[in-house]
């Protein structure tokens, strides 16, 4: 089963497509497990309880005062702004596992030096991140013995499932899915950003910088 465990939806601050859209996308390219992991916000959970042909995995991208982190099988906001301790402490005591988004990124991943031991995984193939960005995720993954994931970070539905991680058929819910990754049994795969790519993120990310006020997401 192919899981794209790192989307966004119109109900973030920067996504496009509705959630709706996004299980379109997802059907059409035999994605059976999806995560909707929005910026600071819980909404779009809530809206695919009406899809059921689809994996549904609970999950918010949640901006530390260091850059993102993911957090999966949780049902509540988490405050945006702590420390990546506090922030890791918070998801465990809501129940939910916490995953170091594209480490690497520049702009709003936590950087190598925050990446603690106390995560329970590293997301080590993220389409919108460089071929080098995860290739240094993975063996800092491996180097730290933590086990890994996968997502598109798709801000608009045509980019869904460009980066997934791949589990057994045998999964029957989202909770065996957070098991599956812990136990260590994702392997992952997509497509890395290009440099034309990287270029236009760039130009993005310091334009919506500038309107936040230089604030980060």
């Amino acid at each position: 089963m192919k899981a794209d465990l790192h989307i966004h939806s119109s109900n973030s601050n920067d996504g496009r497509s509705s959630v709706e859209e996004i299980i379109i996308s997802a059907r059409s390219k035999g994605i059976g497990c999806i995560a909707i992991a929005d910026h600071n916000c819980f909404n779009s959970y809530k809206e695919l309880s009406n899809f059921n042909d689809i994996m549904i995995v609970p999950a918010i991208e949640i901006s530390s005062s260091e850059g993102h982190i993911l957090a999966y099988g949780i049902n509540c906001l988490i405050p945006r702004g702590k420390s990546v301790p506090e922030t890791i402490d918070m998801i465990h005591n809501a129940g939910g596992i916490a995953v170091a988004a594209h480490p690497y990124r520049w702009w709003s991943g936590i950087g190598e030096k925050n990446v603690i031991d106390t995560f329970d995984a590293v997301e080590t193939f993220n389409a919108r991140s460089t071929k080098g960005s995860n290739g240094k995720a993975s063996r800092l993954a491996s180097k730290l013995g933590k086990p890994i994931t996968a997502g598109s970070d798709a801000h608009h539905a045509s980019n869904v499932g460009e980066a997934y991680a791949e589990f057994s058929d045998d999964i029957t819910d989202w909770e065996d899915v957070i098991k599956a990754i812990l136990a260590g049994n994702a392997s992952v795969s997509g497509k890395h950003r290009t440099r034309k790519q990287t270029v236009k993120y760039g130009y993005k990310s310091i334009t919506e910088w500038i309107g936040r006020g230089f604030k980060k997401m």
